[in-house]
């Protein structure tokens, strides 16, 4: 949906309020068509944001996680190389 969103679940810190209010915000920026919401618009963003932000750490904390936690250095170093790959000029 949204490429601006990212895991979050089963890192190594775990994610950060912040990174979880984040991804909320470009939940409700790409939901709502709008990056930049309207005056009148605005108190319905924010609640949004905030119900899917408390929705969001809700699911993290209960969710149950198998193995090693992922390294957040190493998964952003692969998604460079993604990148690079993908958009290389040839």
């Amino acid at each position: 949906m949204c490429r601006n969103i990212r895991q979050l679940h089963h890192f190594d810190p775990p994610a950060t309020p912040e990174e979880v209010q984040a991804a909320a915000l470009q939940y409700v920026r790409k939901i709502g068509g709008s990056a930049a919401p309207s005056r009148a618009n605005q108190p319905a963003y924010n609640q949004a944001v905030a119900t899917i932000a408390e929705a969001t750490q809700q699911l993290l904390d209960s969710m149950v996680a198998r193995g090693a936690p992922k390294d957040r250095q190493v998964e952003a170093d692969k998604a460079r190389a993604r990148s690079a790959a993908r958009f290389a000029r040839g």
